[in-house]
């Protein structure tokens, strides 16, 4: 896809179609001010299911996936849809309704996702998303799966992942230059080369009150993930110049660790807090940097 894809997270369901048709515009205006008009290809649209009790920010219903692309997408211009899909509560002809109507609504990729942390891998009456992979083959031609470096056993997981047919990988939050050595280390025992779509968030200072981002990648007992966890809570401190001058700089050494590997490279952008000026200001810098060409 080699494609700039920024994440849109459906509105609460209270909202309406007005809240949605209110939020494209705000990120038509933001990009168009910070010289990203045109130059972002994909909306990214999570499936928004309940997680565990303890996420610092209430988790409402909300909009459908689908819903919500269809009311925001005529905002946006000419950009097109990615999106995750959670397999577990559909069967497979379920499943398939849904893939297609993802597809026939202008969603170019889809991320098949498991259980929430609440649930043991393997739970739920629908399908697998390894299962979904080979299965919807024929359907979507741009499988995506979950890519966490920092996890215990993710070489051996997101090789399984690649056998069963997922041709692009969207990496969580990154906040350490982890998937560096993780992507060299898979590269050096594999042949697999799925797209990457490295994933960077902007940190704003109120996550040093709510701490959402630090929910956000928790992975208790794992020392690497706990250093990501402090970065992030001293960069909270910060002022706005020094916040963004430390994920820019982040971004230039993933992108300087990662660019000749062999693996084709798409930049996923999320402002955990909302889509504001200050973020897309920071986003316009990393891309200035480096960015895919189309």
């Amino acid at each position: 896809m080699h494609t700039i894809a920024l994440e849109l997270v459906p509105p609460d369901l209270d909202g309406g179609v007005e809240k949605a048709v209110a939020e494209g515009r705000k990120v038509a205006d933001n990009a168009r001010a910070c010289g990203l008009d045109g130059r972002i290809r994909h909306m990214m649209i999570p499936g928004m299911i309940a997680e565990d009790d303890d996420r610092p920010v209430e988790m409402k219903p909300k909009m459908d996936t689908l819903d919500f692309w269809r009311a925001v997408r005529p905002e946006l211009g000419d950009i097109r849809g990615l999106c995750t899909q959670v397999t577990a509560f559909h069967d497979k002809q379920q499943l398939a309704d849904r893939i297609g109507d993802l597809r026939d609504a202008g969603m170019d990729g889809v991320i098949f996702v498991g259980v929430p942390r609440t649930m043991a891998d393997g739970d739920g009456p629908g399908v697998a998303p390894t299962d979904a992979l080979s299965q919807f083959e024929d359907v979507v031609a741009n499988r995506g799966v979950i890519l966490i470096p920092t996890r215990e056993g993710e070489h051996g997981r997101f090789g399984f992942k690649c056998d069963r047919g997922a041709t692009f990988a969207l990496t969580q939050l990154l906040y350490s230059d982890a998937i560096v050595g993780f992507l060299r280390e898979f590269a050096r025992h594999t042949g697999h080369r799925p797209e990457i779509l490295l994933s960077f968030g902007f940190v704003p200072s109120a996550e040093s009150r709510v701490r959402l981002i630090d929910w956000l990648i928790k992975d208790p007992g794992n020392p690497a993930v706990e250093a990501e966890q402090r970065w992030v809570a001293d960069l909270a401190e910060r002022s706005y110049a020094e916040r963004r001058r430390a994920l820019v700089e982040l971004y230039q050494r993933i992108i300087d660790g990662v660019h000749d590997l062999g693996f084709p490279l798409s930049i996923h952008l999320e402002a955990p807090y909302g889509n504001s000026k200050p973020a897309f200001d920071t986003f316009a810098e990393m891309l200035d940097y480096w960015a895919p060409a189309p």
